[in-house]
């Protein structure tokens, strides 16, 4: 898959991941509300994301990962959870083990994954 993507996009596209495992729908005063950003911001989010095909929104405001989205966010997060448990494990802030996770590039994780069994 040749998909680049910039993190506040992979960001938004693991918060809806999440967020569709939890609640029956997803809108966009969901996503504010889990990221704590304003809603203008996440309507101009989603309508990149929308550009993009990695969602769909529904007329009555719900949205939906595309094939190519739920591809991007499940990567995203399973990157995210391994990750951020082994840099826990060997001792790593929370915090700061989530910005470093954000920032490694997909190799580098394909890598570690291939050495570290949690």
């Amino acid at each position: 898959m040749g998909l680049v993507v910039n993190e506040s996009a992979e960001n938004y596209l693991e918060t809806i991941l999440i967020l569709s495992k939890r609640l029956p729908v997803v809108r966009s005063v969901d996503i504010a509300n889990e990221l704590n950003y304003k809603k203008s911001s996440v309507s101009i989010a989603m309508k990149n994301l929308r550009e993009k095909k990695h969602i769909t929104v529904t007329d009555a405001g719900f949205i939906y990962l595309t094939d190519e989205g739920r591809a991007i966010a499940e990567m995203i997060y399973e990157r995210h959870e391994f990750l951020t448990s082994y840099l826990m494990s060997i001792g790593v802030p929370e915090q700061i083990a989530c910005r470093i996770e954000h920032v490694i590039s997909k190799e580098s994780f394909e890598a570690m994954k291939q050495h570290i069994k949690l």
